[in-house]
């Protein structure tokens, strides 16, 4: 028995020293690895589908004596609208409009083909000669959005401006109407939580919101939906109309700011009523604001170190400039929106325009030209090196011919009312739009970028 015992306490020890060893051989060996790389499916979102909202007719307020505040319709508008070449036709679509018994707004959409964004574009214009209201209007239809701002129209006596909302959407949006004038930003009663149902749109009084501002600048806020928001702009002086505008809407505040083109009508010696409206939403800054003509480099007017308090919009007054077309510059050291103002004049037969910023075209883009007198496109190139744009007319089918932007500067194309064309910048950043100039009608819209098509997605499962 002990000798028993004993064997198998050496059999017990010599195992214990096997295990031991053999973990310190784990532990202190390097092993083989194996290497395996993570599970992964790259795939492109599913384009969505294109759409665009117009502004839709001109519409006159204070015509029916008992009902002061009464909308009607002024004049409708004529919309030029369509695809790239080769694409299938745009879906037209109603938005139910806020005037009773009034035609619907019109809209245009468009499904991806091939799992291809589809590229759409239109243009409206409108003009009007009546005892209270008179001008010539032209605006791009821009596809909806949850943030827009309106940095136009007045809330002084004589001006009669209409925000105007629609929601070419399937759900319906809420909508919060935010106001930056003289004393800073406000929430008036009057823009808090609108109800604008799907394919329906809400028209609000300016005067409703900026009483009594000179410079408003208007922030529209959707939930729930997106909707594209515009400003119709008229204006009476000494109950005699000098104009009207549609469109109001300019990029989102950045640091610099680009207006393609601005028309001014009239020139020498003769005060052109133009004027730059600044705004820096949130923080206090100082800005710069420089005007150069239209494919030239000549400075015609600058203004450096323009104190901006957070909140409260300015306009910087450029007084007489020559006739001619002019793009605007702003840098600043905080984020600011701006549009640019300009009129024929200050008696009947006189006409004005609003002019906003224009985003970066990096993608072949189409552009509509609405029917108006002597329609141009202006082309700014922000980069450093010279941009080799190519414009082509039938949407994409006509002839392209080349269009240098040299660095830094701009360039002018005239162009044909009523057509569609497609620009592609070739690789390079673009700023770009479309104007109108005669001697009682002015305006002129931002070319709106088409969406780049969406980066690929790496997908990796859990």
């Amino acid at each position: 028995m002990i000798a028993a015992r004993t064997v198998r306490r050496g059999v017990g020890a010599i195992v214990s020293l096997a295990v031991v060893a053999g973990a310190f051989l784990v532990i202190t060996t390097p092993w083989q690895g194996v290497e395996r790389s993570t599970l992964s499916i790259t795939t492109r979102p599913e384009p969505a589908t294109s759409v665009l909202s117009c502004d839709g007719p001109l519409v006159a307020v204070g015509r029916d004596v008992e009902d002061p505040g009464a909308l009607q319709v002024a004049a409708g508008a004529r919309i030029v609208s369509g695809t790239a070449a080769g694409s299938p036709e745009p879906v037209p679509g109603e938005i139910a409009s806020a005037i009773e018994g009034a035609d619907p707004i019109p809209s245009f959409s468009a499904e991806p083909v091939d799992r291809i964004r589809a590229d759409l574009a239109a243009a409206q214009s409108a003009r009007v000669a009546a005892d209270d209201l008179a001008g010539f209007a032209a605006s791009t239809c821009a596809p909806p959005a949850m943030e827009t701002w309106l940095a136009a129209g007045s809330g002084l006596t004589g001006a009669a401006d209409l925000v105007v909302i629609a929601n070419p959407g399937d759900v319906a949006s809420r909508v919060d109407l935010t106001v930056f004038g003289a004393e800073g930003r406000t929430a008036p009663e009057a823009g808090t939580n609108i109800l604008v149902p799907a394919g329906e749109q809400r028209i609000v009084p300016l005067a409703a919101l900026a009483l009594n501002e000179a410079s408003p600048v208007v922030l529209v806020s959707a939930s729930q939906a997106p909707v594209q928001a515009a400003l119709q702009s008229m204006l009476t002086r000494t109950l005699v109309p000098v104009g009207v505008d549609q469109g109001g809407a300019t990029g989102l505040p950045r640091m610099q700011q680009t207006i393609p083109a601005f028309s001014a009508v009239g020139g020498g010696d003769e005060h052109t009523d133009t004027t730059i409206r600044l705004l820096a939403p949130s923080d206090d800054t100082t800005a710069s604001v420089t005007v150069t003509p239209v494919g030239g480099s000549m400075t015609a007017a600058s203004f450096t170190d323009l104190a901006l308090t957070a909140g409260v919009p300015i306009e910087v007054d450029l007084e007489t400039l020559p006739e001619g077309r002019y793009r605007v510059e702003v840098q600043a050291g905080a984020p600011v929106v701006a549009a640019a103002h300009t009129s024929t004049g200050a008696d009947a037969g006189s006409d004005f325009a609003w002019y906003g910023t224009a985003d970066d075209v990096r993608v072949p883009t189409l552009v509509a030209v609405s029917d108006g007198p002597r329609p141009q496109l202006a082309l700014v190139n922000p980069g450093p090196q010279e941009v080799a744009a190519v414009l082509a007319d039938g949407a994409g089918a006509g002839e392209p011919r080349e269009v240098r932007v040299p660095a830094g500067g701009s360039v002018s194309v005239d162009l044909a009312a009523g057509e569609l064309y497609r620009l592609d910048p070739a690789g390079g950043t673009l700023r770009a739009s479309v104007t109108f100039t005669a001697s009682d009608a002015i305006a002129g819209y931002a070319v709106v970028p088409a969406d780049a098509a969406a980066a690929p997605v790496e997908v990796r499962p859990r």
